[in-house]
C-alpha cells in the first residue's frame, strides 16, 4: 500500500492526480496512453508536467518513479469517436457527446491493471470525475467500483482505484491544486497541462492554453472563473 500508479495524461485532472498520489504515497509511477488521438499535445507535454513537479518538492521528486506510454491505437480504431477521428464534437442521438469514445476508461484502467500488477502495485489513481464529467458514463464512481471489483476477481488480487476528483466541480480541482502545491502548482498546471480538445496551444488564457471553444476548455475555464471569484490565492 505504498506504492500507487497514476494514470497520467498531463492535462489539468491526471496533474492534480498526480500531486495528490505524490502526497501519499512513497513510491508512485505513472502511465499514460497513445490511443489514435488526433493530436499528441498532451503526451508531448507529459515528461515537462513531470519534470517540473519533482522540482516543487524534492519529497515528490524522491518519490516519483518510472513512466510507460501504451500503445493502444488498435483500439482507438475501433473505438471512434471525435478525440480520434475528425469529426463535429456535439452531442449525438445516443444523448452521449460525439467524444466519448466508448469503454476508454475501463481499457485504461484494465491496461494500467496489468502494469501495475507487473510493478507490485495495487493501486491506481484515476481523475475521473461524475460532478464534471460530460455525460460519460465510464467516468461515474458506479462503473469504477464495478471495474474494481472486476479487476480483483481476474487478477485475484485486490486492486483499489482512487478517484480523488470524483465528487468535485472543476473550481474545486483547481483549490484541490492549491492545497497540495501552492501557487507554484497552479502555475504549472495553468502554463504546461493541456485539455482542450482541438490541440490549440497558440491561444493563451488565465487558466491556460486552449481553444476556448471546446467542452473541455470551457468547463476548464468556468471551473477557474469559480474557482478565482471564491477561492484562495
Amino acid at each position: 500500500m505504498d506504492a500507487a500508479l497514476v494514470l497520467f495524461s498531463a492535462g489539468q485532472d491526471s496533474a492534480t492526480c498526480l500531486a495528490w498520489a505524490l502526497e501519499r504515497y512513497a513510491r508512485v509511477e505513472t502511465i499514460g496512453f497513445f490511443y489514435g488521438q488526433r493530436h499528441a499535445i498532451e503526451l508531448e507535454q507529459r515528461e515537462t508536467v513531470r519534470q517540473r513537479m519533482t522540482a516543487l518538492d524534492p519529497d515528490w521528486a524522491a518519490r516519483l518513479g518510472p513512466d510507460i506510454v501504451v500503445d493502444i491505437s488498435g483500439y482507438g480504431a475501433l473505438a471512434e469517436s471525435a478525440l480520434t477521428a475528425d469529426r463535429a464534437i456535439e452531442m449525438a442521438e445516443s444523448g452521449l457527446p460525439t467524444t466519448f469514445v466508448p469503454g476508454r476508461n475501463l481499457v485504461f484502467l484494465t491496461v494500467a491493471a496489468a502494469q501495475a500488477y507487473r510493478r507490485g502495485i495495487d493501486i491506481l489513481v484515476a481523475g475521473m470525475c461524475e460532478t464534471d464529467f460530460s455525460g460519460y458514463p465510464d467516468c461515474r464512481r458506479d462503473t469504477i467500483d464495478a471495474q474494481e471489483h472486476a479487476l480483483a476477481l481476474g487478477l485475484e488480487r485486490p486492486m483499489k482505484i482512487e478517484t480523488p476528483l470524483m465528487h468535485l466541480t472543476k473550481g474545486a480541482t483547481w483549490g484541490l491544486a492549491h492545497d497540495l502545491g501552492g501557487a507554484a502548482l497552479v502555475d504549472l498546471i495553468v502554463e504546461h497541462t493541456h485539455t482542450c480538445y482541438e490541440g490549440d496551444r497558440t491561444h493563451r488564457h488565465a487558466w491556460g492554453y486552449g481553444c476556448a471553444t471546446c467542452p473541455a476548455c470551457d468547463l476548464r475555464a468556468k471551473g477557474w472563473d469559480s474557482w478565482t471569484a471564491g477561492g484562495p490565492r
